[in-house]
C-alpha cells in the first residue's frame, strides 16, 4: 500500500493513504527532476564537451480527499491540514512508503493548501485539497542511518590455541559500501584521546585532518554535507568548540563514492581507547 507521511517542523503529522480520513488521490514528482547539464564549446568544435550534471529542485504535487463524519468535523480536518502545511513553518519531512520501501525528503509547502469549491470538490462530509511542495535538496534519503565503527579488535587468541599465536590488533581501516544512486556526505565521530586525528577516503585520495589534541573525554565531529559542513569538538562537560581553524589546509570534506570505499583513520599518538564511527544515509534520485 502506498502511503505518505508529512511531518511539520513542529512535529505535527499528516498521513495520506487509501484509508480515511485523508485519501491520497494523486502524487506527482516521485522521480521527475530536471538536470542542469554543464558543457563548454571551443571555436570550430563539433558539438560540445561535457563537464558535469547537477539536479534542480524537486517539485511535488499532492491531491488528497478529506473524509469526515459531519460538517464540523470536516472543518476541523481542513484546519489541521492547513496548519501542518503552513509555509511559514519552513521545511518539514515527507516520508514515502510502498511495499517495504521507505524514503524521506525535506520539503516546504509552496502555499497554504488549496480547498477548491464546486460540487465535484466538496460536500457536507468531503473536501478535495491540493498541496504543492518544493524540495530544495532533490535526493530521497534512506531513513536508516548506516553506521560503521572503525576501531574493532581483529584477530587474537582463541582457547585452546596452538603455536604460532596470533595476537589481537587495532584495525585502522574498513571498506564501506554506498549502494545508493549518488555520492553521499558523511558524519565522522572521533572519540579521544588522540593527537592530530586524520580520516582518509583512500578510494578518492581525500582526507580530513584536525591538528588538535583530543582528551580522553573529548569528541570530534566532522560533517561533510554541502551547506552543513561542521568541525566541532565537544569536551567532557558538553562544551562545544568550533574547530575549523585547526583543520589541515589540505583537508577536503570528502563523500562516499557510489560503490566500495576504502576508509582509513590514523593519528600521531597510539591509543587503544580512541575510536571512530562513520555515519551516512544513502541517497536516491527517485522512488
Amino acid at each position: 500500500m502506498q502511503k505518505l507521511l508529512f511531518t511539520s517542523s513542529q512535529g505535527h503529522i499528516a498521513e495520506f493513504s487509501n484509508r480515511a480520513p485523508f485519501i491520497l488521490s494523486k502524487i506527482d514528482g516521485l522521480g521527475d527532476v530536471q538536470a542542469d547539464i554543464k558543457d563548454q564549446k571551443a571555436p570550430f568544435q563539433d558539438g560540445s564537451t561535457y563537464i558535469d550534471s547537477t539536479l534542480t529542485e524537486r517539485y511535488q504535487s499532492l491531491e488528497i480527499s478529506i473524509l469526515a463524519n459531519n460538517k464540523e468535523d470536516l472543518l476541523k480536518k481542513r484546519a489541521y491540514i492547513a496548519s501542518v502545511f503552513n509555509p511559514k513553518l519552513g521545511q518539514g519531512t515527507l516520508r514515502y512508503e510502498n511495499r517495504g520501501i521507505a524514503r524521506e525528503i525535506k520539503a516546504t509547502s509552496e502555499h497554504v493548501p488549496i480547498f477548491p469549491s464546486g460540487w465535484d470538490n466538496r460536500g457536507q462530509m468531503f473536501q478535495k485539497a491540493l498541496i504543492d511542495l518544493k524540495c530544495h535538496d532533490p535526493f530521497w534519503l534512506d531513513p536508516h542511518i548506516e553506521s560503521e565503527p572503525m576501531s574493532a579488535w581483529i584477530g587474537g587468541m582463541e582457547f585452546p590455541f596452538t603455536l604460532p599465536v596470533e595476537f589481537a590488533m587495532k584495525s585502522s581501516s574498513t571498506t564501506l559500501l554506498n549502494d545508493g544512486d549518488v555520492e553521499v556526505p558523511v558524519e565522522i565521530v572521533f572519540h579521544g584521546p588522540a593527537v592530530n586525528p586524520i580520516v582518509t577516503n583512500k578510494t578518492t585520495g581525500e582526507f580530513i585532518r584536525v591538528k588538535r589534541t583530543l582528551g580522553a573525554n573529548d569528541k570530534l565531529i566532522v560533517r561533510t554535507a554541502f551547506g552543513n559542513k561542521t568541525v566541532l569538538i565537544i569536551d567532557g562537560t558538553g562544551k562545544q568548540t568550533r574547530a575549523f581553524n585547526w583543520l589541515d589546509e589540505n583537508s577536503i570534506f570528502w563523500q562516499l563514492d557510489v560503490g566500495y570505499n576504502e576508509i582509513e583513520y590514523n593519528m600521531d599518538s597510539n591509543s587503544e581507547d580512541a575510536n571512530v564511527v562513520i555515519n551516512w544515509r544513502k541517497r536516491y534520485v527517485g522512488v
